[in-house]
């Protein structure tokens, strides 16, 4: 059963992992105002004493001492190792976040999702991009997509390739897709090429959906440069929207009829760019991480849901793991 907190309650937070991105869990804990950091865990003792010494806290010498600590845990480890982190800390009552994709197999996934419902925990998973302020204006303004096109490139490095680019990278835009569209899948097509790794760098898949709507998802962790930009089509306006930079431009049909009727008048002419409808989107800059971390510690004092659940988590690995599985299928020799 889960725990209600008082307002003025603390919730005492902890980290497993603290790599490049624990760091910046523990960072944002600590900074929190009704939020305590606990502790942090790293596999390596060095590493978690230098993050708890910057931080004020302990570091504790294993999971199972770190979650009778605290009441939320981040799981910020390898994907390959999400279930053995997690299954211990939700046995001890611990809520959890953990880091995307949820597991690295269907079956472990299962066997977190039956575990927090039997210990009663929430289990958020980041899928940080939900947090974005770019994902909020989406949410606000596309009801009804009908071709959506996602690109996200990363520079290539070793952490994470114990995972190809579409659970490393792709699962990212799988979220976002699954969220904005709210259809059944009919078909997914897929093709990838490993360049450097045993797993695939570069994927696309197309996704088409029952309600009609289509999304191309493009990923590579083999670029010379970092993107992140998705770009949504429906029968009123066209959107292009910049994750990383949390910036884009709008364009709605009702701005073009009102175009086309000044050119009819003599207003505008025909290839006349200052005078086409296109409209910078006012987004609101923040940290996606930090809005990820805040919005899990209130589902954890409210005893509520979180905005990307369990269930999400799922679904998008699974959609994940389709993929993988259709371009091992095609690398295979006949």
């Amino acid at each position: 059963m889960l725990k209600f907190f008082q307002k003025a309650e603390k919730i005492r937070c902890g980290v497993v992992g603290t790599g490049s991105l624990g760091q910046h869990h523990a960072r944002i804990y600590a900074s929190m105002k009704d939020a305590v950091l606990a502790g942090v865990c790293d596999t390596d003792p060095a590493r978690a004493a230098e993050i708890a010494a910057r931080h004020n806290c302990r570091a504790f010498a294993s999971v199972d001492e770190l979650a009778g600590a605290c009441d939320a845990v981040s799981v910020v480890v390898p994907t390959d190792r999400h279930a053995e982190v997690a299954l211990p800390l939700l046995a001890r009552g611990c809520h959890l976040l953990i880091e995307k994709p949820l597991c690295a197999t269907l079956d472990e996934a299962s066997q977190v999702l039956a575990a927090a419902q039997a210990a009663g925990a929430i289990v958020q998973v980041g899928h940080i991009e939900h947090f974005n302020p770019v994902m909020s204006f989406l949410e606000k303004h596309i009801d009804r997509p009908g071709y959506i096109t996602t690109e996200r490139l990363g520079t290539y490095q070793t952490r994470g390739t114990e995972v190809g680019v579409v659970l490393d990278l792709m699962i990212h835009d799988i979220g976002i897709v699954l969220a904005l569209v709210k259809s059944p899948i009919a078909r997914i097509d897929s093709l990838g090429i490993n360049v450097l790794s045993k797993t695939e760098d570069i994927a696309n898949a197309r996704i088409q959906f029952e309600n009609g709507c289509v999304a191309n998802l493009n990923a590579s962790r083999l670029s010379l440069k970092r993107s992140r930009e998705i770009r949504i089509f429906q029968d009123n306006a066209y959107l292009s929207l910049d994750f990383m930079n949390q910036k884009g431009h709008l364009v709605k049909k009702s701005d073009i009829i009102a175009y086309g009727l000044k050119m009819k008048v003599g207003l505008a002419k025909p290839g006349d760019v200052s005078s086409i409808p296109v409209v910078d989107v006012p987004i609101e800059k923040g940290e996606p991480l930090a809005l990820e971390l805040a919005s899990f510690v209130e589902s954890v004092r409210a005893a509520r849901q979180p905005k990307v659940g369990a269930a999400l988590g799922k679904s998008a690995l699974e959609v994940a793991i389709t993929i993988t599985d259709q371009i091992r299928r095609a690398a295979k020799p006949a």
